[in-house]
């Protein structure tokens, strides 16, 4: 355990910054899922209102740090191409 002030202070904020990072992950893990269910139900009306959902969730995390550009970019691309491939 840390004995210098500054220490334990980041032991705390490093907490904090986790457990937000952890629910924003996965609040986006929810809306992918969410997307997903609706490609396998052949749904493209629900899959396009979940896709814009999604793609808000994905952004807001690229934004906050917790996934980087490109990776959010690349989600949010196969989520589309994905919805768009629906007959």
């Amino acid at each position: 355990m840390a004995n210098i002030k500054s220490a334990k202070k980041r032991i705390l904020v490093n907490k904090t910054k986790a457990d937000r990072n952890k629910a924003i992950k996965s609040a986006v893990k929810t809306a992918i899922k969410k997307v997903r269910v609706a490609i396998d139900a052949k749904d493209k009306d629900a899959a396009k209102t979940a896709l814009a959902a999604a793609t808000t969730a994905i952004d807001k995390a690229a934004t906050k740090g917790v996934y980087h550009k490109n990776t959010a970019s690349r989600k949010v691309s196969r989520l589309a191409k994905a919805v768009n491939e629906i007959a």
